[in-house]
């Protein structure tokens, strides 16, 4: 990596710290502010929450054929831009359209932000840095996110509507402070449609997104992506939580200790990983996380449906969030690369904005069918999700007979280069 790839790869790290902690400095608290700080009903408040899932999946389609045309950073810093104005114009709205018009634009900044980042980082790493680069970003993005809601609830008091205004406009200067920094970024290159190599087989005049679906690898990914975050991340406040508190009776302070025992885990477990999943075929990593989340959501039916102590229940409970995380880590350098790795030439932010428009679905239909299933049925609840993550075995073992040998495990690739005599560098030969 040249010396202005890695100091643009700096700023990009700060610049993803720096936005997860603005999403945790103030989402976790937006029900409340809504709700009951500005008197609005737990009806616009669950509207709010909806919102923003609903500006994500709008722009997210457009976003990818604005970085693909523009480059990653114009729409990162437009995105900034957006965010910030809808979150200081959220801390200080009354009425419930302003509120909604303002987390909307909230809503829209954050989820462009996640694909022109990770476009910049593909954009200022290779293929042998790449895992590392975004192992980085995972774990910047869940320290941003832990250290912004700790200080957000330190800040925050329901009593007093000047606490929030203030948490907002925070979050709308650190957003503008981002924009400051990442405007001093030197991109080392910012491909174009116009100069961009096709992908095979692809026909003249096809658009971005016909491109991609002709991409039989890169559907496959999205599918499997959908059910990995269904399965996981769209379970976490919602069905499984419902779960721990109906079924398994685990008290609220447990369940604290349970998100407690994710992020430690991801954070102990990030780079002690990193090494074990680089030499290995990125397919099979992803199945073994599948099977790594069957035996948390095992462990999950043991804590609800077993007939142990109230203490080994518990134990039990904190072991599913923790053998989450430890899933987590091992996707992080996999998923995104691959991703990377899967787009021809300057379709990079196409393909990064396509599978976060997949992990933006999972996330809103995930909740909605585990909230209601974990509290009615808990038993089937388990059962069903402890399927999913087999499942997810399945399909990544699919995927990775569909993947060239520089996809599916690009240090190996470039070990038998080296092998015969060549550069690390020199290309592989993809097999058809």
């Amino acid at each position: 990596m040249t010396r202005a790839m890695g100091a643009a790869m700096r700023r990009i790290h700060v610049g993803n710290a720096l936005s997860a902690f603005g999403l945790g400095f103030t989402v976790p608290y937006l029900y409340v502010y809504v709700a009951q700080v500005r008197g609005l009903g737990a009806m616009t408040a669950g509207l709010v929450l909806a919102v923003f899932a609903v500006a994500a999946l709008i722009v997210l389609p457009f976003a990818g054929r604005a970085i693909v045309r523009r480059g990653p950073l114009p729409v990162l810093l437009a995105a900034l831009v957006t965010a910030a104005l809808g979150a200081l114009s959220l801390g200080l709205a009354g009425g419930a359209a302003t509120v909604l018009l303002s987390a909307a634009a909230l809503g829209a900044g954050q989820a462009v932000m996640q694909p022109a980042l990770a476009t910049m980082i593909v954009d200022c790493s290779e293929t042998e840095t790449r895992s590392r680069a975004f192992a980085m970003q995972f774990f910047l993005q869940n320290l941003g996110l832990g250290v912004g809601g700790l200080i957000g609830g330190h800040l925050v008091d329901t009593s007093r509507v000047s606490s929030f205004t203030l948490l907002f406009a925070i979050e709308a200067a650190v957003f503008l402070l981002l924009v400051a920094l990442m405007a001093t970024v030197r991109m080392p290159r910012a491909p174009r449609v116009a100069g961009a190599r096709k992908a095979a087989g692809a026909a003249a005049g096809r658009s971005g997104w016909q491109q991609l679906l002709a991409n039989r690898a890169m559907v496959q990914l999205c599918v499997l992506g959908f059910v990995l975050f269904f399965a996981c991340y769209g379970q976490f406040e919602s069905g499984l939580s419902a779960y721990g508190v109906e079924a398994a009776g685990i008290s609220t302070s447990a369940l604290g200790t349970a998100l407690a025992a994710n992020t430690l885990m991801i954070v102990v477990a990030q780079f002690a990983v990193l090494k074990f999943v680089e030499r290995r075929r990125r397919s099979r990593v992803i199945a073994a996380v599948g099977v790594i989340w069957a035996v948390a959501w095992a462990a999950a039916a043991y804590a609800g449906l077993g007939h142990g102590s109230r203490t080994m229940a518990t134990a039990a409970f904190v072991s599913t969030y923790a053998l989450f995380g430890l899933g987590e880590a091992m996707l992080s350098p996999t998923l995104a690369p691959l991703v990377a790795d899967l787009a021809p030439e300057g379709m990079a932010g196409q393909y990064n904005s396509a599978f976060a428009l997949v992990k933006q679905l999972a996330l809103a239909v995930g909740p909605a069918v585990g909230g209601p299933l974990a509290a009615s049925l808990p038993g089937p609840y388990v059962v069903t999700f402890l399927l999913f993550s087999l499942g997810i075995s399945v399909l990544a073992l699919r995927l990775g007979r569909g993947l060239s040998a520089v996809q599916d495990h690009p240090w190996g690739a470039q070990s038998r280069v080296v092998a015969r005599g060549g550069s690390a560098h020199e290309p592989v030969t993809a097999k058809a």
